[in-house]
């Protein structure tokens, strides 16, 4: 037989059958079958056997749309296909978070590495000059999770303006606004600040509304690291909801808490200006990890002039002992926590590593001094390259945001060279199961909901976050009675438990299957 094209193979049919169905819109739980045909779910509900399918028997089992992860940090990890995320029953990631994103580059690497490697865990060969050559590589190369990519504000300023900090010239504002557009034409799903970090730190309001007004004529969304979670909660919150106000654009405000005991009476009044926010018109939302401790890099408990120049001019002024002095005590004087509950979760160097898993008041104790000297020196000595994890939140308080109608829930995990936070490993098998089943915080379809459905309308996800007919098949299945995640700030890297299956486009992420 002579033809004329190439020989298309059968789509591949796999039917999961007899499971509990949530569909990721927040309705119960039905009992059925979902057939996935290709990379598109075909039928879900009640039908007959398919022919020549891949049988999957989910009895007892429950089916759901694959998990959004909607702040990440894993902007270098997808990539690599990492399978920390797919093991949790992960199939989308939105990266770019906190104001650090992989693109654009500066022409002098190095910059953007000195402030973007201790979130990314980057080597020194990494960056992108644009969001579509980073969209590009991700298209072509990740394989286990679908990426949104926010641009973030301080990559934008590095790019610009390299570590000077304050109010910019015009010409310079007006260059990142050009950049902020180029991004988001060029495939970005919106831009992020991150306002605890130098340089971002340090831009006004009105550097910050011109750059939203980029966002709203795009019709993208604006999450934002807010300028402190502590004593200045609800500042932060208002200057961020003026700014929706002002330039109309959707705002996701990240990781919502109150830091420190001192602060957490501050919570409520928080989420009551978001309601009242909302009510008034304005679109906005927020997120949550199921964790009471937070991660990121010990840089942020300084006064983020102290990181002006880079790390070789924080160097120096933390080796100048009146300049130190003076920075200690801008330190003790902002930072929320106890010493007790920060926590050392990696280092650069072997000479430290003993610090790892101790606390800032344990390492003091060890060296004869105060703690804030101790954070200091470890800085000086690891030139910056430290991360920790800090006991931020009440119970009560966590329970409040993660049952929160408009919250999302997120890992906001990142990689270290030492001992990760948890939820790097565990944040959706510990919702569904520490949080839901255990706790009854949440129904599991109001869990599931915050984890598939609402994430991905919220930033943009087309055809993915719910069970569809002609909708992509990105599917976790899962036995509801078991899943949890063993990982604890002990020992953090360990496997969830209870999750049976994960397809991506149709295609088996996970070596075992339900039985």
């Amino acid at each position: 037989m002579r033809g004329t094209g190439t020989l298309k193979r059968p789509m591949t049919k796999i039917w999961l059958r007899n499971g509990m169905v949530i569909d990721g819109s927040g309705a119960p739980a039905q009992r059925g079958d979902v057939l996935i045909v290709g990379d598109r779910i075909a039928e879900v509900g009640r039908f007959d056997p398919p022919a020549e399918a891949i049988t999957m028997d989910c009895e007892g089992l429950t089916i759901a749309p694959g998990f959004i992860d909607a702040h990440s940090h894993s902007d270098l990890q997808v990539l690599e296909n990492r399978e920390e995320k797919v093991r949790q029953g992960v199939t989308g990631e939105v990266v770019g978070n906190c104001g650090f994103s992989p693109y654009p580059a500066p022409k002098e690497r190095r910059l953007l590495h000195d402030f973007a490697n201790s979130i990314f865990c980057g080597s020194a060969n990494w960056g992108w000059n644009s969001a579509r050559d980073y969209l590009a590589d991700v298209q072509r190369d990740s394989k286990v999770a679908t990426v949104a990519s926010l641009v973030g504000h301080g990559t934008l300023r590095i790019a610009q303006a390299g570590n000077r900090l304050g109010s910019l010239p015009e010409a310079d504002v007006d260059a990142l606004e050009q950049k902020l557009a180029d991004a988001l034409s060029g495939g970005a799903c919106g831009f992020s600040t991150g306002l605890m970090y130098s340089p971002g730190a340090s831009a006004p309001f009105e550097e910050l509304e011109r750059l939203c007004r980029v966002v709203a004529r795009y019709g993208k969304i604006y999450a934002t690291h807010m300028r402190s979670y502590a004593s200045g909660l609800l500042e932060s919150i208002d200057e961020q909801l003026e700014l929706a106000r002002r330039t109309g654009c959707r705002i996701q405000i990240s990781h919502l808490q109150a830091v420190g005991p001192a602060n957490w009476h501050l919570q409520e009044r928080a989420l009551e200006k978001i309601e009242a926010a909302r009510a008034e018109g304005i679109d906005v939302g927020f997120d949550c990890y199921p964790y009471i401790a937070g991660s990121t890099v010990l840089t942020q408990l300084l006064p983020q002039s102290a990181l002006e120049g880079g790390i070789d001019a924080m160097v120096a002024r933390l080796s100048d002992p009146e300049t130190r002095r003076r920075i200690a005590a801008e330190t003790v004087a902002q930072t929320a926590q106890r010493w007790t509950d920060i926590f050392i979760s990696a280092v650069g160097s072997a000479a430290n590593r003993s610090a790892v898993g101790q606390s800032l008041a344990a390492i003091a104790e060890a060296r004869g001094t105060e703690p804030v000297e101790a954070a200091i020196d470890l800085l000086v000595e690891e030139r910056g390259a430290v991360n920790m994890v800090s006991f931020n939140q009440s119970e009560d308080n966590l329970r409040q945001t993660l049952s929160h109608p408009l919250s999302l829930v997120i890992s906001d995990g990142f990689y270290v060279k030492g001992r990760p936070h948890p939820r790097l490993y565990g944040t959706f098998p510990r919702l569904l199961g520490e949080v839901s089943r255990k706790r009854g915080w949440l129904s599991l379809p109001q869990a599931i909901y915050k984890i598939t459905g609402a994430p991905a309308a919220r930033f943009g996800f087309a055809q993915r976050g719910l069970l569809r007919p002609g909708w992509f098949a990105d599917v976790t299945v899962f036995d509801a009675g078991t899943v949890d995640s063993p990982a604890d700030y002990e020992t953090p890297e360990l496997a969830p438990v209870g999750i049976r299956q994960v397809l991506r486009n149709g295609s088996p992420l996970l070596a075992s299957q339900p039985n």
